[in-house]
C-alpha cells in the first residue's frame, strides 16, 4: 500500500512538472537560432564565451567562431583539430583543442592572430590530450584536461603542471577556487597545487557532476543522470524533489547558474530546462518550440543576460533579459491572431482557428476555443461594456466564456459607434454596411445601408451623413446617407486618393486617416478633401521600407500604432497641444513574421501590449523597451586595387594609400543578440560625400575607385528609436599618382612657365619673321606693281612704238606708191613723149624724165625709210639666206611691205612678168616648199 501511494505521489510529481511546463512553454523569451550554413562551420559547438569587446567567441569542430553581432568569422585552430574550451581573459582569447592550447588577439587590422602556450610543453603533454575546460584566476589560467591540469601565470609566463590520479570529468570556479571531480575518486578542491578531498559520497562517486556551484551558504552539484543534489558539510541531500524525479529520465550534459539565480540545464536529446533559484520548473524549450537542436553541449550567459547555447547542430540565443515573449504555435492549434481583446477578466485571441480565451485570475490558464466561433475571426471590437467578434460566419457578443450571435450576414470586418446615445452602432461586411440597435439590452441588425454592396473593411464617419469607406483594390469612396442611415444617396471616389494595396482608413483623435506607401492623409476640418499630413508621413516613411498602411489606434492611451520593415512604431501627443512624437521599436517583420495587412496590437495592461502574428503573438513590456547605451565598433578594412585581391589593413593606418589601391570595404557591427532590437546602420564618407545614408540592415560599406584626396569613414548605429553613443569613424588618405604629386605639379609649372616663355619667345620669332614675310610680300607685291607698272609702261611704249612703226609703214606704203605713182606717171609721160619724139626739145624733156626715173635713187630713199620702219629686217634676211643678190633683197622689201607684183614692177621698172620670175627665183633661193608662202615667210621674219 506504502509503495502504491509512493508511486502515485511520484506520477503524481511528475504530471504537475508537466502541466507546469506546458503551460509556461506558451509564452517564452525569444530564440535566435543559428545554423551551421550561418556560420560556416562544422555543427558541433563545445563552448561560449565574451570578450570584451562584447563579441562572442565559440569552441567549434572547425576552429574558433567570432561573431560581432551582424557577422561571423572563422579561425582555423592552429593544428587544424577539434576546439574543446574557450575562455576570455582581458584582451586574450584562450583556447584549448587537441594536444594544443594557447591563445588568440585581435591584431591591429581587426583580425585574430593565435599563440600557443603549449608548444614548449610537448613533450609534457599525455598522447591524444584535449582540453575541455578553461578557468581564469587572478593572473592564472588554468587548461584541463581529462588527465591534468596546466597553470599559466600571465605575468611570469611560467606553466604549472597538476597530475590527476584518475580521470577529471569536469572543474567549476567557485569563488576563486577550483574544484573537480576525479572518476570513482569524488568531488575535489585544488589548494596550492594539491587536491583536497571534498566528497566522497555516492552521487560523487557513480554520477559525473556535470556543474558545481554556490547558492548561498550551500553548494549544489548537477549530475548527469541522477538529479540534482545540495552539499552541506560534505553530505549530498536531494535538492527539490519534484524537479529531481522529472530529471530522472533525462541525461544532463552541462548546466549554468544565471545571474538571477536561476539554473539552465543542456540535456542530450530533451533541449533546455530553465529551473528557478529554488529548483522549479520554469520552462523547458526543444526543437519543437523553436530551439534549434535538442542536445545541448555548453550554456553561456553573457553581459546582457542573453543565453548561449552551443548545440549539437548550431547556436541558440536564449532571449531571458528582455521586454519580449513569444508564443509560437507549433501544432497548428491557436492558429494565426488577427485581432485580440482584454474583457471583464478575460483576454481574448481571434484568429484563423476561432476565437479562444482565457480567464485572467486562473494561475496556467491556457487559451481555450469557444466552439461556437470555429472559423476565421476578423476583429474583436468593444463598444462600451459589450465586446463585439466580428467572424466570417457572422456577428457575435461575447460574454465571459460564450458568444451569442447577433447577425448572420457573412463576413464581419468591422464595428464602431453610430450613435452612442441612441444605442446605434455601424459595422462593415462582404456586401457593404448595416445598422446595428441595441434595444432592451439586445443587439440586432436594424437595417442594412441599400445602394452601397462593396466590400467596407475601413470606413469613417465624417460630417453631414457622409461616410468614408476604403477598398483597397478600387479606392475610397465618399458616401451620402440619408437622415435615418437605411440607404446611400450616391457615392463616388475620392479623386485624390489613389488606389493602395494594403491601405487602410481609420478614425484618430475625431479625424479620418488614409495610409498607404505614399504616406498618410487625414480628412481636412470644414472641407472634403484629404491633405497629406506630414509629421505623420515623415514618421511613418523616414526609416524603413514600406510594408503596410495598417494602422491601429489605442484610444484608451492615445497611441496609433503603424508598421515598417524595420520597426513597429507609435504616435503620442507631445509636450505642446498640435505635436506629435514618435517612438520606434526594433522588431523587423520577418522576425515579428506578420500577418500583412493585417498586423494588430492590443493593450494588454501594465504597459503590456500584444501584437498578433502568423505563428501566434509576441508580448511586450513598453516599460523594459528603455535599453541602455551601447556603441558601434569598426571592425575591419580592406583594400585593394583593380587587378589584386583584397588585403587587410591596420585600423589606425597613417600612411597614404596608393592611388592603385583606392578601393575599400568597410565592415561594422554592434554587439547587439536580442532577437527583436534590430540594428540599423547609417553611413557618410566625409571627402566624396555630404550625406549620411539611408539606414540599412547591412553591416557593410563598399567604396570603388576613389580619386585622390583626404577621407574619413563615418558610421553609427540606431535600435528602435536610440542612435549610437559613438561615430566609429577612419581617416585615410589616397596618395595622387606620380604624375600628380606635389614635386611634380611644380616640375608641371616649371614647363608650363617654360612653355609659356617658349611660347612668347617663339610667337616674337613668329610675328617677326611674319612681319618680315609680310615686308617682303609687301615688297614682292610693290616690285610687281611696279614690275606690272613698268611692263604696262613698256607695253605702252612698245604699242606706241608699234603704232609709230605703224604710221612709218603706211608713210613708207605711201612714200612707196607715190613713187611708184610717180614712176607709173613719168614713164607714161615718156612713152608719149616718144612716141614723138622727132622733136629735139622733147627729147630734153625725156632726159628729164629718165632723170627722175632714178631706180637706184629711189631705192636708196625707199632703202633708208624702209630700214626706220623695219629695223635690221634686211641683215636677218642676209643671215637667214646668204646667197640672195642685192636685187632679191629689194624684192623682199618690196614684199615685206606687202605689194603686188604688179605694184612691184614699177619700182623696179620692170614689167610685171619679170616680177613673177623675180618671186620665182627667190623662191628656189630660199629653198620653200611648195606649200609654203613666199610672202607669209617673208612676213614671219
Amino acid at each position: 500500500m506504502f509503495s502504491f501511494l509512493r508511486d502515485l505521489q511520484f506520477l503524481l510529481c511528475l504530471a504537475l512538472a508537466f502541466w507546469a511546463i506546458k503551460f509556461n512553454a506558451q509564452e517564452l523569451p525569444p530564440i535566435l537560432n543559428f545554423t551551421p550554413e550561418d556560420y560556416t562551420a562544422e555543427n558541433q559547438n563545445w563552448a561560449v564565451a565574451q570578450g570584451d569587446q562584447d563579441f562572442i567567441y565559440v569552441a567549434n569542430n572547425s576552429g574558433l567562431l567570432e561573431y560581432d553581432g551582424a557577422k561571423w568569422s572563422l579561425y582555423k585552430s592552429p593544428n587544424n583539430t577539434i576546439l574543446r574550451s574557450v575562455t576570455v581573459v582581458g584582451n586574450r582569447i584562450y583556447t584549448g583543442s587537441y594536444m594544443e592550447f594557447g591563445y588568440w588577439q585581435h591584431a591591429n587590422t581587426g583580425l585574430l592572430e593565435y599563440t600557443s602556450l603549449s608548444e614548449s610543453l610537448k613533450n609534457s603533454l599525455v598522447v591524444d590530450e584535449q582540453f575541455w575546460n578553461i578557468l581564469a584566476i587572478d593572473d592564472l589560467v588554468l587548461f584541463q584536461s581529462l588527465n591534468k591540469i596546466y597553470s599559466f601565470n600571465n605575468n611570469t609566463q611560467e606553466v604549472k603542471i597538476f597530475d590527476s590520479e584518475s580521470s577529471i570529468t569536469q572543474s567549476y570556479l567557485i569563488d576563486k577556487s577550483v574544484y573537480f571531480q576525479q572518476e570513482g575518486l569524488g568531488l575535489f578542491q585544488l589548494q596550492n597545487g594539491n587536491a583536497v578531498l571534498v566528497s566522497e559520497a555516492q552521487p560523487f562517486l557513480e554520477n559525473i557532476v556535470v556543474s558545481f556551484f554556490k547558492k548561498n551558504e550551500n553548494y549544489i552539484a548537477v549530475t548527469q543522470k541522477s538529479g540534482i543534489f545540495q552539499l552541506n558539510n560534505g553530505n549530498p541531500t536531494v535538492w527539490n524533489k519534484n524537479t529531481t524525479n522529472y530529471l530522472l529520465d533525462k541525461t544532463i550534459y552541462t548546466a549554468k547558474k544565471l545571474t538571477d539565480g536561476s539554473i539552465m540545464l543542456g540535456t542530450i536529446s530533451s533541449g533546455l530546462i530553465h529551473l528557478s533559484s529554488e529548483g522549479d520548473i520554469i520552462y523547458q524549450i526543444d526543437q519543437n518550440l523553436g530551439l534549434g537542436n535538442n542536445t545541448v553541449l555548453s550554456i553561456f550567459e553573457d553581459k546582457n543576460a542573453h543565453v548561449w547555447l552551443g548545440l549539437d547542430n548550431g547556436i541558440s540565443v536564449i532571449n531571458t533579459n528582455t521586454a519580449f515573449k513569444v508564443y509560437t504555435d507549433n501544432v497548428g492549434k491557436l492558429g494565426s491572431v488577427y485581432a485580440a481583446a482584454r474583457h471583464k477578466g478575460y483576454s481574448y485571441l481571434g484568429t484563423n482557428q476561432g476565437l479562444f480565451y482565457k480567464k485572467n485570475t486562473t494561475v496556467n490558464a491556457t487559451y481555450t476555443l469557444i466552439s461556437e466561433t470555429k472559423g476565421q475571426v476578423w476583429n474583436l471590437n468593444k463598444l462600451g461594456d459589450d465586446l463585439f467578434c466580428g467572424h466570417h460566419e457572422g456577428t457575435f457578443l461575447v460574454n465571459a466564456d460564450k458568444v451569442e450571435k447577433i447577425a448572420d450576414k457573412p463576413g464581419t470586418w468591422k464595428i464602431q459607434w453610430l450613435d452612442a446615445s441612441k444605442n446605434l452602432a455601424i459595422q462593415g461586411n462582404y456586401n457593404g454596411l448595416y445598422i446595428l440597435e441595441k434595444l432592451n439590452s439586445k443587439w440586432q441588425i436594424r437595417n442594412k445601408l441599400t445602394g452601397f454592396d462593396i466590400s467596407s473593411r475601413y470606413f469613417g464617419i465624417a460630417a453631414n451623413q457622409t461616410i468614408y469607406v476604403n477598398h483597397e483594390y478600387k479606392g475610397v469612396f465618399k458616401l451620402r446617407a440619408n437622415a435615418n442611415y437605411t440607404e446611400i444617396i450616391s457615392y463616388n471616389l475620392v479623386e485624390e486618393l489613389p488606389k493602395g494595396a494594403k491601405s487602410s482608413l481609420i478614425s484618430y483623435q475625431d479625424k479620418l486617416l488614409f495610409a498607404f506607401e505614399d504616406g498618410i492623409y487625414v480628412l481636412k476640418e470644414g472641407a472634403e478633401s484629404f491633405v497629406k499630413d506630414t509629421i505623420l508621413s515623415n514618421g511613418f516613411l523616414e526609416t524603413a521600407k514600406y510594408t503596410s498602411g495598417k494602422l491601429t489606434y489605442d484610444s484608451i492611451n492615445d497611441k496609433l500604432w503603424a508598421f515598417n520593415a524595420q520597426e513597429i512604431m507609435y504616435f503620442e501627443p507631445g509636450i505642446l497641444a498640435d505635436e506629435l512624437k514618435v517612438r520606434r521599436i526594433a522588431l523587423p517583420s520577418k522576425t515579428r513574421k506578420d500577418i500583412s495587412g493585417f498586423e494588430n496590437i492590443t493593450d494588454f495592461g501594465d504597459d503590456t501590449y500584444l501584437f498578433g502574428n502568423a505563428t501566434g503573438y509576441i508580448l511586450f513590456d513598453l516599460e523594459k523597451l528603455d535599453f541602455k547605451p551601447y556603441t558601434i565598433t569598426l571592425r575591419t578594412i580592406q583594400n585593394k586595387s583593380r587587378k589584386e585581391e583584397q588585403n587587410f589593413v591596420a585600423l589606425t593606418t597613417a600612411e597614404p594609400f596608393n592611388y592603385k589601391d583606392n578601393s575599400f570595404v568597410f565592415d561594422y557591427s554592434v554587439a547587439e543578440y536580442d532577437k527583436f532590437r534590430s540594428v540599423v546602420y547609417q553611413y557618410l564618407l566625409d571627402g566624396m560625400y555630404e550625406e549620411w545614408s539611408s539606414w540599412s540592415t547591412v553591416s557593410q560599406a563598399t567604396f570603388e575607385n576613389l580619386p585622390p584626396g583626404d577621407y574619413e569613414f563615418k558610421v553609427r548605429a540606431r535600435i528602435g528609436d536610440q542612435i549610437s553613443e559613438n561615430i566609429a569613424s577612419y581617416q585615410f588618405s589616397i596618395a595622387r599618382p606620380w604624375y600628380l604629386s606635389v614635386v611634380a605639379i611644380v616640375i608641371y609649372i616649371v614647363l608650363l612657365i617654360a612653355l609659356f616663355i617658349a611660347i612668347q619667345i617663339y610667337n616674337r620669332k613668329y610675328y617677326r619673321k611674319q612681319k618680315e614675310t609680310l615686308i617682303e610680300t609687301n615688297q614682292r607685291k610693290l616690285e610687281l606693281a611696279n614690275y606690272e607698272s613698268e611692263r604696262k609702261i613698256m607695253k605702252l611704249q612698245n604699242e606706241k612704238l608699234q603704232q609709230d612703226v605703224e604710221s612709218k609703214n603706211r608713210e613708207l606704203a605711201a612714200s612707196t606708191m607715190n613713187i611708184v605713182k610717180k614712176n607709173e606717171l613719168l614713164n607714161a609721160i615718156k612713152k608719149e613723149l616718144k612716141a614723138d619724139s622727132q622733136e629735139e626739145e622733147l627729147k630734153s624733156v625725156i632726159k628729164i624724165i629718165d632723170k627722175n626715173l632714178n631706180p637706184k635713187k629711189d631705192w636708196e630713199f625707199f632703202k633708208e625709210a624702209f630700214n626706220n620702219a623695219d629695223k635690221d629686217f634686211l641683215k636677218k634676211i642676209k643671215e637667214l639666206h646668204p646667197k640672195l643678190t642685192p636685187n632679191d633683197l629689194k624684192l623682199c622689201a618690196y614684199l615685206r611691205l606687202n605689194l603686188s607684183s604688179k605694184e612691184i614692177a614699177p619700182l623696179l621698172n620692170i614689167s610685171v612678168r619679170s616680177v613673177e620670175i623675180k618671186r620665182y627665183r627667190l623662191r628656189k633661193k630660199m629653198e620653200l616648199e611648195h606649200e609654203d608662202g613666199l610672202v607669209e615667210y617673208v612676213l614671219s621674219i
